[in-house]
């Protein structure tokens, strides 16, 4: 469905000194620089996959997604999106794709949600029997309800992108760039949305290409993770292969019935967190069991639970370590 080789972008930036003198200069002669966005990259995405699109601020994710959308150029490189070049902007391509940025919108601000939904109708020539159907869809799995005819200055930050991935959806395309779909939304309409995501996905084999910086969004839709920093790929595969190269531990939490002594936890793995009730460790996987049953056997447990540590955690240290994971 989507294949990037070498994919390069970068850009000439105008640089002058501060001062009068200096921009006065400037309208004589300008020094540019070059800075690289995207440095070479190269990946396969297959129909009806969800990827994660992760990396550090200026990573160059967002340049990625507006190349494979078409809003940008490529330097050097090729990308295809279902057979199409982007950069082309054909008609049949731009029906089947839809980037959706998190930071912008194209709702009518004093205009109810309608009729953006009706206004993408036209613009996409979706048929009137199949705009009513998805329209329908939608509405349900959204919980729409009365807020498409509230002007749309009226509506929260929550519901205004209920209505925008509604209105994204209208002809309903087969690739999703999903760029923040979730900034600045609450926990419980963060879990709404990442739960109609999933769902489309699902209902329709949309391919999904998602970067976000809340890990519950990746950890929650996405299998599998592409990451790239200062530009290049440093790693493509499984996310739960990723956690178990850079964190090989477990994450265990045991909770106490009574306060017991930190030398009493020690032996078991090595402490993240400690107080009188409740200590968070790591224990290597192999010792997993063994750590387990030896604080069931020593320790006033009451609960426990075992988990890979945070993806937050993991990509801190991938960002660190500034090389490719093999």
């Amino acid at each position: 469905m989507i294949k990037v080789s070498e994919l390069r972008k970068e850009y000439k930036v105008h640089e002058r000194s501060p001062g009068l003198l200096a921009a006065a200069k400037s309208v004589f002669h300008r020094e540019y620089k070059s800075v690289l966005a995207v440095g070479g990259v190269s990946f396969e995405i297959a129909a009806g996959e969800r990827v994660g699109f992760l990396g550090p601020n200026g990573a160059g994710k967002t340049t990625t997604l507006k190349m494979l959308a078409g809003l940008l150029h490529p330097t050097r490189g090729e990308a295809r999106v279902d057979g199409h070049e982007p950069r082309r902007r054909e008609d049949a391509f731009l029906k089947k794709i839809m980037l959706i940025l998190g930071q912008k919108q194209q709702l009518f601000w004093d205009l109810p949600p309608s009729e953006t939904f009706e206004y993408n109708r036209a613009i996409y020539d979706v048929p009137r029997k199949q705009y009513d159907e998805t329209m329908s869809e939608l509405t349900t799995l959204l919980d729409l309800g009365e807020l498409v005819k509230k002007p749309t200055r009226q509506l929260s930050l929550g519901e205004r992108m209920k209505c925008e991935l509604a209105a994204a959806l209208v002809h309903r395309p087969k690739v999703l760039f999903l760029d923040e779909p979730t900034i600045g939304l609450d926990v419980s309409m963060q879990a709404i949305i990442r739960a109609f995501i999933k769902q489309y996905n699902e209902r329709w084999g949309a391919t999904l290409l998602l970067t976000s910086h809340y890990m519950d969004d990746v950890a929650a839709l996405c299998p599998r993770v592409i990451v790239i920093d200062k530009g290049k790929l440093t790693y493509d595969g499984k996310l739960d292969a990723l956690s178990a190269r850079i964190r090989p531990a477990k994450r265990v939490v045991f909770r106490f019935s009574r306060a017991v002594d930190r030398a009493d936890v020690e032996p078991i793995g090595k402490i993240v967190s400690f107080d009188l009730a409740q200590a968070v460790l790591d224990v290597p996987r192999d010792a997993l069991n063994e750590a387990v049953e030896r604080a069931l056997r020593t320790l006033p447990v009451t609960d426990l639970t075992v988990e890979n540590p945070p993806l937050e955690e993991i990509m801190s240290e991938l960002f660190a370590r500034g090389e490719a994971v093999p």
